[in-house]
């Protein structure tokens, strides 16, 4: 009966309580070699049983807990067979890995450096009596969970960061598997408090906008400097027009023999080396070729279409990036801010000549993205042409005639004056052929009216959007708001509620669109063909 007993208690193993299959001869949890029936010695005397085992916690508990009666009574009878059973350990030299992490894992703290929090004593006080032994199959998840308690209360390595002070009440740890997780954490916030800058005024995306606009500010050049183009030609920058943060615009003379310093034919466009001139520069020599426009115009039977024809480009001192144009007059701005109000004619003629721009870059799978004042050029010398420039924002929307998703972020936020430019352009989704047509609703408006419901909103682009936004589907909303009492020309309201209709990607009736502002102009007595009234 005792060897059925000793039997029952060797199917586990006696050092940590793994289950065992019959026949093994090492835990396969934690190594040790485990006693064989074939190694108990000859019965000795029948009076008498002794097991003893060294070193082996089960065996122990075997021994402290009472034997059943049955046993007892073949002890004191003399019945059965004696048995004496010695189990030595297993040499320090020959420990598993597992054992000793295990055993470094629940080792006791040193005096030197006391534990954060103190485990309680799991051996019994001075008057109570011991706990039961527990069964073999629950003892190795009770080794588990004392693992645990002796890793919490030994182990734990956040100790400055988490400790109360004094006078404070003792926080509650994090469990060991948390902690990776934390201290990623702590990490990422140090690493932002280092590296993001403070928050400016504004929505973030409008101070990444102005961030990348300053990145992008050019040093002024010396006048009388000169440069030169990619196939030689020099040129002299004869005066400084015009500065923005982004770009300068110079008058230029080629230099040649008997050409007056004084006097200049082109314009000099000049931007940071790596900004968005560079842009420019490829919109204009994949969309904009002289043979193509030429061609365009033949079909369309135009007689002039107002986009600029780069006359040159290169680099200066390896930091600038320039284009260089024929002088097209004066911008549009700068007309205006010399006190002159636009008549109705004059916005008609204006529209229709950039609504043939918009037309032919639109066919060339490009966006302008940024139309307003400062991007419209009128020759006074031949008051019939208008020029539309400024393609820095050009953007690409239908590449190989597919046109791309809508999709907020894929761009910078607010790019462009945020005055005029479209909803898309305020979410930084990519710009559509409704955003152009847009916008120059927004310009005619303008133009006629003086001002936008959100003119004086522009320090804040995220307000500007959500006043665009609540207007696209109120256009009446927005011609009161704009004119007042004053009657609002009908093609106007037409024009405006055809490209607030638009969807994302539909393509616009531009021959419908030209046709209601034409026959507006035709019941004022005027025409395309006539100079462009720009007085009153």
């Amino acid at each position: 009966m005792l060897l059925a007993t000793l039997r029952m208690a060797l199917n586990f193993c006696p050092e940590c309580g793994s289950k065992l299959q019959t026949g093994f001869k090492f835990c396969p949890s934690c190594g040790e070699k485990l006693p064989s029936l074939a190694d108990l010695p000859q019965p000795v005397s029948s009076a008498a049983t002794q097991i003893t085992v060294t070193d082996s916690p089960v065996i122990a508990q075997l021994q402290s807990s009472p034997l059943p009666k049955k046993v007892q009574q073949m002890e004191e009878t003399g019945e059965g067979a004696a048995s004496s059973i010695s189990v030595s350990p297993r040499s320090p030299l020959h420990r598993t890995r597992k054992s000793t992490r295990s055993n470094k894992l629940i080792s006791p703290p040193k005096k030197s450096s006391p534990p954060l929090l103190a485990a309680p004593s799991k051996s019994p006080a001075a008057g109570q009596s011991p706990k039961a032994v527990l069964s073999p199959w629950k003892r190795q998840a009770h080794a588990n969970v004392n693992q645990e308690e002796a890793v919490n209360a030994v182990v734990l390595p956040l100790p400055t960061l988490l400790s109360p002070t004094v006078g404070q009440s003792p926080k509650v740890l994090p469990s060991p598997r948390k902690w990776p997780a934390r201290v990623k954490m702590n990490q990422e916030e140090e690493v932002n408090a280092k590296v993001l800058p403070s928050p400016t005024r504004g929505s973030p995306a409008g101070a990444k906008a102005k961030r990348m606009k300053h990145a992008c500010a050019p040093e002024p050049l010396q006048e009388g400097e000169q440069v030169t183009d990619t196939v030689g030609r020099k040129w002299t920058l004869v005066k400084l027009l015009s500065q923005s943060e982004a770009e300068l615009v110079y008058g230029v003379q080629q230099v040649s023999p008997g050409a007056s310093s004084s006097d200049y034919q082109h314009i000099l466009k000049l931007g940071s080396k790596d900004g968005k001139i560079f842009n420019e520069q490829n919109f204009l020599q994949r969309a904009a070729k002289p043979s193509s426009v030429k061609n365009w115009m033949k079909q369309k039977k135009k007689e002039f279409l107002g986009i600029p024809s780069c006359a040159g480009f290169g680099l200066h001192a390896d930091a600038y990036r320039f284009l260089i144009f024929p002088n097209m007059g004066q911008t549009l701005q700068s007309i205006m801010e010399e006190g002159i109000v636009l008549s109705e004619k004059a916005v008609l003629q204006l529209s229709c000549r950039i609504l043939d721009v918009l037309e032919y870059i639109h066919e060339k799978e490009y966006i302008h993205a940024d139309i307003h004042s400062e991007n419209i050029y009128v020759d006074l010398t031949k008051p019939t042409q208008v020029y539309l420039v400024g393609y820095c924002h050009a953007f690409r929307y239908c590449p190989s005639g597919k046109h791309v998703e809508y999709r907020e972020g894929s761009r910078t936020p607010h790019e462009g004056a945020v005055e005029f430019i479209s909803v898309e352009s305020h979410k930084g989704a990519g710009p559509s052929r409704r955003s152009d047509l847009q916008a120059l609703a927004y310009c005619v408006l303008r133009w006629l009216a003086g001002a936008l419901p959100w003119t004086s909103l522009t320090d804040c682009p995220a307000r500007v959007m959500a006043e665009k936004e609540r207007y696209m589907t109120d256009v009446q909303g927005l011609l009161s708001q704009c004119f007042g009492r004053r009657k609002v020309p009908d093609a106007v309201q037409a024009y405006l509620s055809q490209v607030m209709s638009l969807q994302y990607a539909e393509e616009p009736n531009y021959q419908q669109l030209r046709d209601g502002l034409l026959e507006a102009l035709r019941k004022l007595g005027a025409s395309l063909d006539q100079p462009i009234d720009l007085q009153v």
